[in-house]
């Protein structure tokens, strides 16, 4: 891996060469109403123009990744709601963060038209077409730490949202939702479900020996597809709404499952049905990662390893989520058999290829020196032997 990592490409971008910080920045502008869907676009150096209302740490990771030097947003990207990172780690990495809400960036900037950004001041072809603000580092580490002093209020109302809702999702406990059925058998099995999140390449790479020795059956929720073909996997099954996950991973030959509104709507069928790609579809309430890891348990997984799967309260409101009732009910019914990804990686003990080969070794030498101590055949066939040895090194 090289030294300089593309996280750090934006910073290195604006400063090399004696460059200033806050030189004007020129590349091609990037429209994307989502987030997630523009970074597949992004190539280094681009300015991308997006619509994130508190961004989140994973999107600021995929536009770090994606090399842009510059984020222009039509929405608020910290609205004081909750202590969300995703701005502060733009500002860190050097990509210059301007907050454009009431300026109309999609009406006013074309995808693919170069632009020029000078402070919060955008130009096109020398003309001046909006200003907004630039939002530094240190304005927002002290906007983080005043909304982790006020992270009481989003627990309480985060609180009584997972309670209003429990009722409305209690299919997920009592087994009323109809899982299809799949190639795929889960049947005590270690099962693997494979989240989009910010920690899941990291996850996957700590899990290298695990995977190897048990090779559990891989189950990868939407995105989080593409993260399992990065790490040179390959998923059995993939199930979510489908707007996340590429066409190459769509395509990669994996069970393909959508996950559907409880009425029956199913949005992500159109994709697939665009594509031929055959599928099944599972009604159900809740998110599709919940579903996912219902799903491995009632089709008798012997253990499910979530990897990327959202624990704490900051990562339901960063993926925009006032409660939790469905993941509470999921991991209810679940109980013992869910574990951490980083669970399985500080317990698990791969073993080692080298231990078996280095006994046998030792416990071979010892029968052949026994061998010929007590065959006098044996022992005279090894004198011989021994005296050309001698006599080919001229001891």
């Amino acid at each position: 891996m090289a030294t300089t990592s593309r996280r750090r490409l934006p910073a290195l971008l604006g400063r090399r060469n004696g460059a200033r910080p806050d030189a004007p920045i020129e590349g091609t502008a990037r429209l994307g109403e989502r987030t997630k869907h523009l970074v597949k676009r992004l190539r280094p150096g681009d300015v991308a123009v997006i619509n994130h209302v508190d961004i989140d740490r994973i999107a600021a990771e995929e536009l770090i990744e994606a090399g842009v030097a510059a984020v222009l947003n039509a929405a608020p990207s910290s609205t004081g709601r909750y202590p969300n990172a995703g701005p502060l780690m733009l500002a860190r990495a050097g990509v210059r963060l301007i907050d454009a809400p009431d300026a109309g960036l999609f009406e006013l900037l074309n995808d693919g038209e170069r632009v020029v950004v000078d402070g919060g001041t955008v130009r096109v072809a020398d003309q001046e077409v909006l200003r907004g603000r630039v939002l530094e580092v240190a304005e927002l580490e002290r906007q983080l730490q005043e909304q982790r002093q006020r992270i009481d209020a989003a627990l309480a109302e985060f609180a009584e949202n997972t309670v209003a809702h429990v009722r409305e999702e209690t299919d997920l406990l009592t087994g009323a939702v109809d899982f299809p059925s799949t190639k795929a058998s889960f049947r005590d099995r270690h099962v693997l479900i494979v989240v989009r999140g910010e920690r899941h390449r990291r996850d996957l790479k700590a899990l290298r020996a695990y995977i190897r020795d048990v090779r559990p059956l891989i189950v990868a929720v939407d995105g989080g597809a593409d993260g399992v073909l990065e790490a040179g996997l390959k998923p059995d099954v993939i199930l979510g709404d489908m707007d996340s996950a590429s066409d190459a991973a769509l395509g990669c030959g994996a069970e393909l499952i959508v996950h559907a509104y409880p009425d029956g709507r199913a949005p992500g069928c159109d994709r697939l049905l665009d594509a031929g790609l055959p599928h099944k579809v599972v009604p159900a309430a809740g998110t599709s990662e919940d579903v996912a890891m219902l799903m491995a348990f009632e089709k008798g997984a012997a253990l499910i390893v979530s990897v990327g799967a959202h624990f704490n309260l900051i990562e339901f409101l960063d993926r925009k989520r006032g409660g939790m009732s469905s993941t509470f009910l999921t991991r209810l019914r679940i109980g013992e058999r869910l574990v951490d990804a980083k669970g399985v990686s500080r317990l698990y003990n791969p073993s080692s290829t080298l231990a078996p080969a280095a006994f046998f070794a030792v416990a071979f030498a010892i029968l052949l020196t026994i061998l010929i101590i007590t065959s006098p055949a044996l022992n005279d066939v090894f004198e011989l032997f021994w005296l050309k040895v001698r006599i080919w090194l001229g001891i």
